[in-house]
């Protein structure tokens, strides 16, 4: 098995697979209504009917079980039943194109394009790859016999885009306690002149707050100096002039691979290095207590925004509305600023924070401020209220590795796959996944994407333009699933 995994017969099938998958337009939207009533569901039929057609054993030796509808359980049952099982986790789901971006694409979104080294379109490496990596890791296990004696589990949502409520929401429940779970998440690249892995050992915490501005209406001849779209322009530059600090909690992994950097990286930046030293003395890098500027966290934050919100709440206004003709003002306008919570942090800090704010905006318009009391819109008002999904920043998986644990087992697996001269750091996520579902299954949660080129860095632009993979990308990471079952099951794990 593991000589055909390195053969281009494998690397042609894999790609096949793949794109096959991408050609599935498995959308959610964050609109959908009920399954059963809404039709934009059904395509996850599809998806399920390709899987069925294209991992034959999996589906005939495996225990298959559907959970609300369109939820996949796969289970292997371990000869061993004293040992929790390992679960595996990606989505089905992918996120919309919008109409206005396809001419945008070098391919078309849905076409799964193969020109010789990447396999393009929407999915490809968020997160159908690791789908696909993991169920062919599990299908030439199977053809090659192996018997576990770990149980393993494979768990797909489908509404992970959507905050996972419908999918991986009504998975989690039906789990028992398990031992160690890899879900999509960070990746390996070059790190300060050293490759390097950080899968994702905790995330970011969560929350979406609503801001309605209801102002008069009337005929645009006779304007009001001010209009609901124009105060709620005033709230979102106020709020776009007020960002979150950037602090590194003494709980953020980030601060691990930093340690891990000064430590093996040879091109680790001195400045960092030297701040790095006072931290672990004890002797603190903000200038001090009125201002809290952690020179630490404001240094490292210079490398780019991807490592600035490793350490800092993010703030973006991502949909609005308002107006409904251009002759007529608007008596209502609204947007939704969505927020992911730094370690150390709360997401009722971003509920005060735009509180305050708008306080302020209502005073300027004599407007009434009603801030998450669910209070119902009223006429000359501006009204605040939270989405459903709300989150804390994510339990901290432990990372020690003696005795052996499952981070070390991840670790190995991976140095095993790309050499021991890479190194594996903790890492954290500034996005969630679906284990916000599975905090209570286990303490070791892994949020990782195992397959590299040796080249690729970034993500592999999800949720934008020209999503795609490289087709080595894809199939190490089949490789390293086929790994990583056989040495969670061979560990002497505690």
């Amino acid at each position: 098995m593991d000589a055909f995994l390195q053969s281009q017969e494998f690397t042609d099938e894999s790609v096949s697979r793949l794109s096959d998958a991408v050609k599935i337009p498995s959308i959610s939207f964050d609109d959908m209504g009920k399954i059963g009533e809404d039709k934009r569901w059904d395509v996850f039929y599809d998806f399920a009917a390709y899987l069925n057609k294209t991992f034959p054993l999996a589906h005939e030796k495996l225990q298959v079980e559907l959970i609300n509808t369109h939820g996949l359980i796969f289970t292997w049952e371990g000869s061993d039943t004293s040992l929790k099982p390992t679960l595996l986790m990606a989505h089905q789901d992918v996120v919309p194109v919008a109409e206005s971006t396809i001419d945008a694409w070098t391919h078309p979104p849905f076409d799964g394009f193969y020109d010789g080294k990447y396999i393009w379109g929407r999915g490809s490496s968020d997160c159908k790859n690791q789908l696909i990596g993991i169920m062919e890791a599990v299908e030439l296990l199977l053809a090659a016999e192996f018997t576990p004696a770990r149980t393993v589990v494979m768990s797909f949502g489908f509404d992970e885009e959507i905050s996972g409520r419908e999918g991986a929401g009504h998975l989690a429940p039906f789990l028992l306690e398990r031992y160690a779970i890899v879900d999509e998440g960070a990746g390996i690249a070059t790190v300060w002149g050293v490759k390097m892995a950080s899968p994702g050992v905790a995330e970011k915490g969560y929350t979406d707050i609503t801001i309605t501005v209801r102002m008069p209406g009337g005929h645009s001849s006779i304007p009001s100096d001010h209009t609901s779209i124009g105060v709620l322009s005033d709230l979102i530059t106020l709020i776009e002039a007020h960002p979150y600090p950037t602090t590194l909690n003494k709980g953020n992994p980030y601060l691990g691979q930093l340690t891990c950097g000064a430590e093996h990286a040879p091109a680790f930046p001195k400045k960092l290095k030297k701040l790095l030293k006072h931290e672990k003395r004890g002797v603190s890098t903000c200038k001090s207590k009125k201002h809290k500027k952690d020179a630490l966290a404001i240094e490292a934050a210079k490398a780019g925004p991807g490592i600035q919100y490793l350490m800092q709440t993010s703030q973006a206004v991502d949909v609005i509305n308002g107006g409904v003709k251009v002759n007529a003002l608007p008596e209502r306008a609204s947007a939704i600023v969505n927020h992911r919570i730094n370690i150390g942090e709360h997401p009722s800090d971003a509920q005060a924070k735009i509180a305050r704010l708008a306080k302020s905006v209502a005073k300027k318009y004599n407007l009434t401020l009603h801030a998450y009391g669910g209070e119902k819109e009223v006429p000359m008002s501006i009204r605040l209220s939270i989405s459903a999904t709300m989150l804390e920043p994510a339990p901290i998986t432990p990372t020690e590795v003696d005795p052996v644990t499952a981070y070390a087992v991840l670790s190995a697996t991976t140095r095993a796959l790309y050499g021991k001269d890479l190194i594996v750091s903790p890492g954290i996520m500034t996005g969630n996944t679906d284990t916000r579902y599975y905090w209570d299954l286990s303490k070791h949660i892994f949020r990782f994407a195992p397959g590299w080129d040796g080249e690729s860095e970034g993500l592999g632009n999800i949720h934008t333009v020209d999503e795609k993979i490289s087709a080595k990308s894809h199939v190490a990471g089949a490789k390293w699933f086929s790994l990583f079952i056989r040495n969670m099951d061979q560990a002497a794990l505690p």
